[in-house]
């Protein structure tokens, strides 16, 4: 057993694994920069303990075959479903949002942990269909998005939605891979987009209706508003993005130094810890520090990528796809919504921003990735849906 686990260790790609551990340099000093001498004082030795809890997780993850993950996804869908549910009746409220489970001095936030539990099921249900040339609109792609719906919707309950629009990129970046029609794709790019495009315009045109009508949250409105409306939005609305976006602009070429940031280290950036830690990256390290930043999630990518393209195993890809999509849509939020490209959300900087939820799903799932690098080069067998019915024929000869 010993040697099996040896076998496998030295088969980790420990280029990943250079680049998590200078991910959580850059977060702890990050981290402590702009919490020394505040009531967070201290923030950073927490992050270095999810950290390791993170690197145990990702251990984990790593020498667990993730066929097992496939061949029990459902379970682990149910029982994703269930702590969503459970959030909405006992879940507390932070920040707007109605998503935290707490735990003695523990906090969990369900939706962060069912970006992983989703991938992995649309990842079942994609390969038990990899045989078909093409999924089908009605019997296989408005199922599958229904499997993505029903989370989107239990999450838009509690307020997130920045987690929940990271289920629809997750299953916009699977069906690609499995297989779903070009002229299937066109037209729901081009939905999507015209419907972007109109409901916005839509939103700006209607803008004094809606706030009269009440028909949106003014949780939403106001973060909408500093995106689409800064001119006519309240102040206080757009003080977040205003002072993140001139604390970028100061921190020119090469940054105003590490500790040295006027805006983060005066408390002009609110979160500056947790979601708004790429301000303080931008200011203090500057262009040059982002881009470094931006270039180690590129490697992390890339390597992943690597890794799909050499797995035998068709499940092991459609897994990796989904935690590359996950991560794209996190790194361009999060940086977007200071530079005026996307709406203010909830949604942390992945392996960066303070927080346990938050660096044990994005650790956990590079430890997936890099099980499909451990478990995926044996020839690819079928995988028994342990749901499925069996042949009567079968059934005669065993009974």
């Amino acid at each position: 057993m010993l040697n099996y686990f040896w076998e496998k260790i030295k088969k980790i790609d420990y280029l990943i694994v250079f680049v998590l551990l200078i991910l959580m340099v850059v977060s702890i000093t990050s981290i402590y920069s702009v919490t020394k001498d505040t009531k967070l004082d201290g923030s950073h030795i927490s992050m270095i303990k999810f950290y390791i809890v993170g690197f145990s997780a990702f251990f984990g993850m790593s020498l667990l075959d993730y066929r097992l993950l496939i061949k029990y996804a459902w379970y682990i869908y149910i029982g994703g479903l269930i702590t969503l549910v459970l959030v909405i009746f006992i879940g507390k409220d932070l920040n707007g949002a109605q998503g935290w489970i707490y735990i003695g001095t523990l906090s969990v936030q369900p939706a962060e942990l069912f970006k992983l539990v989703l991938i992995i099921f649309l990842s079942f249900v994609l390969y038990h269909k990899r045989k078909k040339p093409h999924l089908k609109f009605w019997s296989d792609v408005v199922p599958i998005g229904m499997i993505a719906f029903l989370p989107f919707a239990l999450v838009m309950v509690q307020n997130d939605l920045g987690n929940a629009l990271s289920y629809f990129v997750i299953l916009v970046g699977l069906l690609w891979i499995g297989n779903i029609k070009y002229t299937h794709a066109l037209i729901g790019a081009v939905v999507l987009l015209g419907g972007a495009f109109g409901g916005t315009q839509a939103y700006i045109h209607f803008h004094d209706e809606l706030v009269e009508s009440k028909l949106l949250k003014s949780h939403w409105m106001a973060r909408l508003d500093s995106w689409l409306l800064p001119e006519e939005a309240p102040s206080d609305t757009v003080y977040h993005t205003r002072n993140a976006k001139l604390a970028i602009s100061s921190g020119g070429l090469s940054g105003a130094g590490y500790m040295e940031g006027g805006y983060v280290q005066r408390n002009f950036i609110p979160y500056a810890y947790s979601d708004s830690i790429f301000v303080q990256i931008a200011e203090e390290y500057g262009f040059i520090g982002s881009s470094v930043l931006l270039l180690l999630y590129f490697i992390l990518i890339h390597r992943m990528i690597l890794i799909a393209l050499e797995c035998k195993n068709r499940a092991g890809p459609y897994l990796i796809v989904g935690i590359i999509a996950m991560f794209i849509y996190q790194i361009f939020e999060n940086i977007g919504m200071f530079i005026g490209l996307m709406p203010l959300t909830g949604i942390t900087l992945p392996f960066i921003s303070y927080g346990g939820t938050s660096l044990l799903i994005n650790m956990a799932s590079i430890g997936v990735a890099m099980s499909v690098k451990l478990h995926g080069q044996e020839v690819e067998e079928d995988m028994p849906d342990p749901h499925a019915v069996r042949p009567a024929a079968t059934r005669t000869r065993e009974a």
